[in-house]
């Protein structure tokens, strides 16, 4: 038998439910006078520039068994990102209509300003715009341009559709470093062409664009390679020929190949919207990891395993006095 068993307190030191309030007591001690320790953590800075043009307004989501527009899946996957960056994480917000970005506010801090930049995105909308065409090749050159200024990476949310339509020589050249920002194009839309809806000047829904009601074709610039098979073409004074341009502008859909092709041209990469869980893993695998300096404190970690021991000790002591047998003493 060891020394410590002939002493009269040993048989407590053996006990399960002293050692366990033995350990409760050393871990509130702890709890008490241990620090913070320093933690480097991974975050971004991005600046998330949405699409808010008429095509937008499609509505080929389905959300809660209801139809909704690109914008309010948009909307709801910057919202639903927000919780899933990490504290320290940056975010500012801009809009896009006609050929260029217009920046709300600089990057803040997505946990101490959640409030304004979650009623900041809910906010949006497509009244906002100032000029109905869609540049989207010219305005997410500019966004590159507004993302080095900032510091920040790019997050471009858009259907791709340009109006009017590219000319016949294609996506406008690019003047900056491909891959100097970095970042993601975010297609929303479906695949399948849709009907455009069509507003008032007071905002209300009349109708969707008819095939005359958008411009088809853009005859600035050189025409098309079968400009001389067209009817009435005169290579002076009908280069694009004689007959009004037919098309399905008025119709739209992601277009996913020109904003791959977007993608190559600037270095950025690409990810289609498909519902506002999607934004997360595509957004944190394009950006910049930047390290954020920050505190993990064990102090609540320790206090509440302190108070799961002395919870197990007291459910223990009970559970053993309800399965001891009672023994009545006996009176001489």
């Amino acid at each position: 038998m060891s020394v410590w068993a002939e002493l009269p307190f040993g048989k407590n030191l053996r006990d399960r439910r002293f050692q366990a309030l033995a350990a409760a007591l050393l871990l509130a001690g702890l709890a008490i006078v241990v620090p913070p320790l320093p933690l480097t953590r991974s975050g971004v800075s991005v600046l998330a520039v949405v699409d808010i043009t008429g095509s937008m307004n499609v509505r080929d989501y389905t959300r809660d068994g209801r139809p909704a527009s690109r914008l309010d899946i948009a909307k709801a996957a910057l919202r639903d990102l927000l919780p899933e960056l990490p504290c320290g994480s940056r975010l500012a917000l801009a809009l896009f209509t006609e050929r260029r970005p217009f920046l709300l506010f600089a990057p803040i801090e997505v946990c101490a300003d959640f409030a304004p930049l979650d009623g900041a995105i809910a906010a949006l909308d497509w009244r906002m715009a100032w000029e109905g065409d869609s540049r989207v090749a010219s305005g997410l050159h500019r966004a590159i341009t507004m993302a080095g200024e900032l510091d920040t990476d790019l997050l471009f949310i858009t259907d791709g559709q340009e109006t009017p339509p590219l000319p016949a020589n294609g996506i406008p050249p690019f003047e900056g470093r491909p891959g100097a920002v970095r970042g993601l194009i975010v297609g929303a839309g479906g695949h399948a062409l849709a009907p455009i809806p069509k507003f008032n000047d007071r905002g209300r829904e009349t109708g969707f664009y008819a095939e005359t009601d958008v411009q088809q074709e853009n005859r600035f610039g050189p025409p098309p390679a079968d400009a001389e098979s067209r009817e009435g073409y005169n290579p002076r004074n009908a280069p694009f020929g004689g007959a009004a341009a037919r098309g399905e502008e008025h119709l739209s859909s992601v277009r996913e190949p020109h904003l791959k092709a977007l993608a190559a041209q600037t270095g950025l990469a690409y990810a289609h919207l498909d519902g506002p869980d999607s934004l997360r893993a595509p957004l944190l695998a394009a950006a910049t990891p930047r390290p954020l300096p920050g505190r993990l404190d064990p102090r609540p970690f320790l206090g509440a395993a302190a108070l799961a021991l002395v919870l197990a000790s007291f459910l223990a002591g009970a559970r053993r006095a309800r399965l001891t047998p009672f023994t009545p003493s006996r009176m001489s």
